[in-house]
């Protein structure tokens, strides 16, 4: 089980004030540039290599007791000053805030300020921050940082909101415009859900090219390490109403990598109308996302509702070169969710499109049991089928889209919901699927769709079709039958001409 990934306020805001100093300074740890040094994504490149051909090192996490054993609450009344903030004295369009250590980020991890071509250290300093009354300060003690928020003009001129952050591992977490944070995306995944533990990567350095005044892209990197590998990667983050970033990472590994997880994505979900799992919840709905797409290389549509299943359940959908997949949040009205706290309606959806070829092997689905929303409990990733080879370079090119949309099209009509209730007798579970009306639009007066459903283990029963007035689309409803089977593989799909109208549907079901 995965704890919750921790960002401070949502996106906050920052308003513009008076200029401040850049912090810099000077920092003693293996892997990083002195001041003096010339930087460049070559250079990163060759310390993973040198790193990887090494013993692991893990990290420093060394903290004093009255940092280490901080509560959730306590943590979060650690601020950083952000007039303090770096960039900001010279008006630029990003600006950095970093992480104060504690609570489960203890990990020390190096930040530099990369300007035109020399990498200069950020220096920590307890005066950066503000503490809560039960927290005692450390003076005088590098304790140096456990990640970065970073800011920029994303919903007003006037602010500076909060766009991405790097904190814990190889965890990060972006919004587009007017989201709030839910999933996360990763460096690497190793070995989750495998019996033998999970090995977590985590990004030991970070550098951030100072951008030009007029720049609307933020170019960051960053020195990923483990037990099994080492990695460079380039991020180019483009904010906005879909907010980018194109990653460009070189993996190393020590050993053979068996089970790893390229582009992994990481979300939330408790119940929903198709798994209220006895919930005794005000909310109807709890998720950061509610749905695994997928878009195969020969273009078929995948949607996999989610599930927070009893038992551990990992699905896999083999491909080669997909075009890509993601987790996706498909309600997006408040009355989805009732929740005005946490406001799911408003979380990003985030899709991974390849840049270069995946090559063959699957996107995997991990659906971890959880009885609450603390923990997130959905993985989701390629898995290549080769494994990546000890002592080689992997390099791995792609784009993440933070969106509320995936940015492929309405090429078929897609199923906007999933509802799963008794049957008409003990035997039997019902299912109520809707299909969003938009792309049915222009098929007005024409025949009815075929309803093409499967089961790969008992039956399917009173399959129907009915418009649905409300929507403007459509409405499919079957009964299923287990027969005894203790699980089944359900799939759904509109045809028109024997051509496929809907993407397909598919559910694990399980007793």
């Amino acid at each position: 089980m995965l704890r919750r990934h921790v960002m401070m306020g949502g996106i906050a805001a920052a308003s513009l004030s008076a200029s401040s100093p850049t912090l810099v300074g000077t920092a003693q740890a293996e892997g990083q540039p002195s001041d003096a040094d010339g930087f460049s994504a070559e250079q990163v490149a060759m310390r993973a290599r040198h790193l990887a051909a090494k013993p692991y090192v893990a990290p420093d996490n060394a903290l004093p007791p009255s940092l280490r054993d901080l509560s959730y609450d306590q943590y979060r009344t650690i601020r950083f000053d952000r007039s303090q903030a770096p960039w900001r004295s010279e008006g630029l369009p990003f600006q950095l805030q970093p992480f104060h250590r504690g609570f489960l980020y203890r990990d020390r991890v190096a930040l530099h300020d990369v300007d035109h071509g020399v990498a200069r250290p950020l220096r920590f300093g307890s005066r950066q921050f503000s503490y809560g009354e039960k927290i005692r300060p450390v003076a005088d003690e590098d304790l140096g940082y456990a990640g970065t928020r970073v800011l920029t003009r994303l919903n007003r001129t006037d602010h500076y909101d909060e766009v991405v952050a790097f904190l814990g591992a190889s965890y990060f977490r972006a919004v587009a415009r007017g989201h709030v944070y839910g999933i996360s995306a990763r460096g690497l995944a190793l070995g989750t859900a495998d019996p033998k533990g999970e090995e977590f990567p985590w990004f030991r350095s970070f550098w951030f090219e100072r951008p030009d005044p007029e720049a609307e892209t933020l170019v960051v990197h960053a020195l990923l390490d483990s037990q099994s590998v080492a990695g460079a990667y380039r991020f180019t983050v483009r904010p906005g109403a879909v907010t980018t970033m194109d990653v460009d990472a070189r993996l190393y590994p020590r050993r053979n990598l068996i089970s790893a997880g390229i582009a992994p994505l990481t979300s939330m979900y408790l119940h929903s109308p198709n798994d209220r799992g006895g919930a005794d919840d005000y909310r109807p709905a709890v998720h950061d996302s509610d749905g695994l797409l997928v878009l195969t290389a020969r273009g078929e549509r995948l949607w996999r509702p989610l599930t927070n299943p009893r038992t551990l359940q990992v699905s896999g959908f083999a491909d080669r070169d997909p075009t890509g997949f993601g987790l996706m949040q498909r309600r997006r009205f408040f009355t989805d969710f009732h929740d005005l706290e946490s406001a799911f309606h408003r979380r990003p959806s985030l899709w991974v499109e390849p840049l270069s070829p995946f090559g063959e092997g699957e996107v995997q689905l991990i659906e971890i049991p959880t009885p609450n929303e603390i923990n997130d409990n959905i993985v989701a990733f390629w898995r290549p089928k080769a494994p990546l080879p000890a002592g080689g370079e992997t390099r791995l090119q792609y784009r993440l889209h933070w969106c509320s949309e995936p940015p492929i099209g309405p090429t078929v009509a897609a199923f906007t919901g999933t509802r799963v209730g008794a049957g008409s007798n003990a035997r039997m579970r019902r299912f109520v699927l809707d299909v969003d009306g938009r792309a049915l639009a222009e098929r007005q007066g024409a025949p009815r769709p075929v309803l093409d459903a499967w089961a790969s283990a008992g039956t399917i029963h009173h399959a129907t079709i009915h418009p649905n007035i409300e929507t403007g689309g459509l409405r499919v409803a079957f009964e299923f039958a287990s027969g005894g089977a203790p699980m089944a593989e359900l799939g759904v799909r509109l045809l028109h001409d024997g051509a496929p109208l809907t993407e397909t549907w598919l559910y694990r079901w399980s007793a």
